[in-house]
């Protein structure tokens, strides 16, 4: 039996503590009187929503279950422990191979299979109208469709866990329904739907909002609308992208306060997270510009974004920098809540008997904090070069 210690600073008092981990799980925490460092202890991240890493795009077909490994060890590299590929619209016959692909890498590879704990489909049962539609193709976008659901879970291997979809169609309560019976979360996401459909959708079991704030019209009216409805339903809890880019500190900082702890983030990376910066060719948007400092847009108009390029840990290192939140409920908003809403093991944290996806951290000079080492399953699977 192996046995690794590992000494530092719990993430939620800074209190030092050791940590023994013993085949793949958290056999225990003790405290100490005097800590040996300053690294910290903390959860690995679980992003709810990642469409492709470093080059690997899960929404350009053909990728190969290699890619899938790939981009599953790439993460572990940004202290991802945990995430859900996230295949989005497009034709039926596109998303069956995507998911089908995605199911069989976890089925052949031990590594993606421990990582992945399902697949996120968002759509195509979207709103077709700009804005709201954000990068979706408008041609891809349907009604809410049980059989066609079913068929793209069985090519999933009943791998779905997570729809995003926007309650504004009539078929909308039925899917959600028939989704909820099969333990699947539903999201309510890319929609221009009206207060009474978002309330709707709620009481039929939809209980989280995909990227709340992103994926809308450039303007809607001052009230009522869908994003003060979702703000308002105490059901629904919310994952937020905070890279900078998508959300403004301000607003981040309101729908913080208004969600409490049913507020999550999500990173929403697509394939050019990782890759050097330059201007590349995307299959959803055409020519995009990755800049140094990981701001994705479109090459001919700047001030657009055309995706995410920023991770879980930028996320939690930019609340962590603005002052948005504490170190404690930064880090949780990326793993303990995300893990929570898939009633995962690793909501637990670094309580004995947890798995043992653990993040070392070491605080930074500008509030922020740098991965030193990651370990999934009590097994390092990365340490950064000068630790």
């Amino acid at each position: 039996m192996t046995e690794t210690l590992l000494r530092g600073l719990d993430y939620r008092t800074l209190e030092p503590i050791e940590l023994y981990l013993r085949e793949g799980t958290l056999a225990e925490v003790r405290s100490l009187s005097e800590p040996d460092n300053d690294l910290i202890l903390a959860p690995g991240l679980v992003d709810l929503q990642v469409n492709g890493y470093q080059g690997v795009d899960f929404n350009h077909f053909p990728f190969s279950e290699q890619d899938v490994l790939h981009a599953t060890r790439a993460l572990w590299q940004q202290g991802v422990t945990s995430f859900m590929p996230t295949v989005i619209t497009a034709q039926a016959d596109e998303i069956t191979q995507a998911l089908q692909r995605l199911a069989s890498a976890s089925e052949h590879y031990s590594d993606v299979a421990l990582a992945v704990p399902g697949f996120h489909l968002e759509g195509p049962f979207l709103s077709p109208e700009d804005g709201p539609r954000g990068a979706h193709p408008r041609e891809a976008i349907c009604a809410p469709d049980i059989a066609l659901f079913d068929c793209w879970q069985r090519a999933a291997q009943q791998g779905i866990r997570l729809l995003t979809l926007s309650p504004e169609w009539p078929q909308s309560r039925e899917l959600i329904q028939h989704c909820v019976t099969q333990q699947v979360r539903v999201a309510i996401g890319h929609t221009s739907a009206s207060a009474a459909q978002i309330h709707d959708a709620v009481l039929a079991g939809a209980s989280l909002s995909t990227h709340l704030g992103n994926g809308a019209h450039l303007q809607l009216p001052r009230h009522p609308n869908y994003i003060w409805q979702q703000l308002a339903e105490d059901a629904l809890a919310a994952t937020l992208i905070a890279d900078g880019d998508h959300l403004p500190a301000e607003v981040l900082k309101v729908f913080l306060r208004a969600k409490g702890e049913q507020a999550l983030l999500v990173s929403d990376v697509t394939c050019f997270a990782g890759q050097p910066p330059g201007i590349y060719d995307s299959a959803i948007g055409g020519r995009v510009q990755l800049s140094a400092e990981g701001r994705l847009s479109m090459a001919d108009a700047p001030q657009l974004l055309a995706g995410s390029a920023r991770g879980l840990l930028d996320g939690v290192n930019f609340l962590l920098r603005q002052k948005l939140a504490s170190l404690q409920q930064a880090i949780e908003m990326a793993s303990i809540r995300p893990a929570q809403q898939l009633a995962l093991p690793q909501q637990h944290g670094l309580s004995p008997g947890a798995p043992a996806d653990v993040l070392v951290l070491k605080p930074q000079p500008d509030n922020s904090v740098a991965l030193v080492a990651c370990i999934k399953q009590g097994k390092k699977v990365w340490q950064a070069a000068s630790a």
